[in-house]
């Protein structure tokens, strides 16, 4: 049997319907930058994220860096953001010319660690990111407090957590601001690249827009310096289509999520991704670390692990398996290895099974028994 990381191709066939349609619009009326249909899902998102603005961006990346450029970071400042998080998350405060602070992540939500945050903080820190990793919520409350207390702006990165909500809210309104990534293979993705922002504020909310189109507030005025991060409209028509299936989708990775759960669950080499109470994951990923005792023989396990798999038909992936703080593009920084051991661990012994809607119960047994069969040889 082959079990795909992620079958996009299964995705496309069962909504074409839709989907073909909505992009033949934008071909016949040749709206290929902006638009009607990115207008039209920029309010369909914002509703479903119960947030009062959505502005659509040509990425995820783009929009991490449109959300702290809005904000006024710039040279000098320092911004918080875990080290166990896509190097996309960096780029917001590198782009702006600010410095990254790297914090370590918690052993059990992966997520940032707010014990950590606040010992991070100096008179340079402007802003701390709160990354939504894997679909779980980060612990916002606490990143809120910490924020206010030291007059720091707090924003969110849900690149991986569209839907995802904390103690009964959904993200993107938790915070300042909130990127999103629709990267084709994220819970809700383009057919190229494309991100938004999403804020309550609707001032920030209208330099955003301004920033991402040259920086004019109407054609060939131009308020502030600026740069092109419009979304295309076929992106938008795509995105509006998919966002109808979403919840659909995302309740279907959660059964997914259950299922791993329910035949791995006695399988004491290994640990499964734990749900926080107050916290609904979305599981962009569904991440499961190898336990022991020496973290290198821990990684050989786990590399044979991913190679057995692969052996038997089965993709997996490694997410991430460089952290943030030893990439060879922040060296300037100064960190070493040893510096964050919970997200250094979490490198090394981390695997990504297949995680997608449509896996079938077939494909997740077959996926379980393997993982099994390996542990006992």
């Amino acid at each position: 049997m082959k079990v795909p990381f992620l079958d996009l191709k299964a995705q496309y066939n069962s909504i074409k319907d839709e989907v073909n349609p909505a992009i033949q619009e934008i071909l016949d009326n040749t709206a290929y930058i902006l638009g009607k249909s990115v207008s039209q899902f920029e309010r369909e998102f914002a509703k479903a994220h119960n947030v009062e603005n959505c502005v659509g961006t040509s990425s995820g990346t783009d929009a991490n860096h449109l959300v702290l450029w809005a904000l006024g970071i710039g040279p000098g400042d320092e911004v918080i953001i875990p080290a166990n998080t896509f190097i996309a998350t960096a780029w917001g405060a590198t782009l702006c010319g600010a410095k990254p602070v790297f914090v370590d992540c918690h052993p059990e939500s992966y997520n940032m660690n707010p014990m950590k945050v606040e010992k991070a903080i100096t008179n340079k820190t402007k802003a701390i990111v709160a990354v939504h990793l894997y679909g779980q919520p980060a612990d916002m409350d606490a990143l809120n407090d910490i924020a206010k207390k030291h007059n720091i702006i707090l924003v969110e990165d849900a690149a991986q957590a569209h839907l995802a909500e904390y103690k009964g809210k959904r993200i993107g309104g938790l915070s300042k601001a909130t990127s999103f990534s629709f990267y084709p293979g994220k819970n809700l993705g383009a057919y190229g690249e494309a991100g938004a922002v999403a804020t309550n504020d609707g001032q920030l909310a209208k330099l955003v827009t301004q920033l991402r189109e040259h920086g004019q507030s109407e054609k060939y005025y131009h308020e502030n310096f600026g740069h092109n991060y419009r979304m295309e409209g076929i992106q938008g028509a795509v995105l509006g289509a998919k966002l109808k299936h979403l919840e659909n989708w995302t309740n279907g990775r959660r059964k997914v999520a259950a299922k791993y759960k329910e035949l791995l669950g006695n399988l004491e080499q290994i640990s499964l991704p734990v749900e926080l109470p107050n916290h609904k994951h979305v599981y962009h990923l569904f991440v499961l670390r190898v336990k022991g005792n020496n973290l290198e023989s821990r990684e050989e396990t786990r590399n044979k692990l991913q190679s057995f798999l692969s052996e038997n038909g089965i993709a997996s992936g490694l997410h991430y398996p460089v952290p943030l703080h030893l990439q060879n593009c922040f060296k300037y920084l100064g960190y070493s290895k040893g510096d964050f051991p919970v997200t250094e661990d979490l490198a090394c012994t981390g695997l990504s099974l297949p995680m997608f809607p449509e896996l079938t119960d077939e494909q997740i047994e077959y996926v379980t028994s393997k993982i099994k069969e390996f542990f006992q040889k």
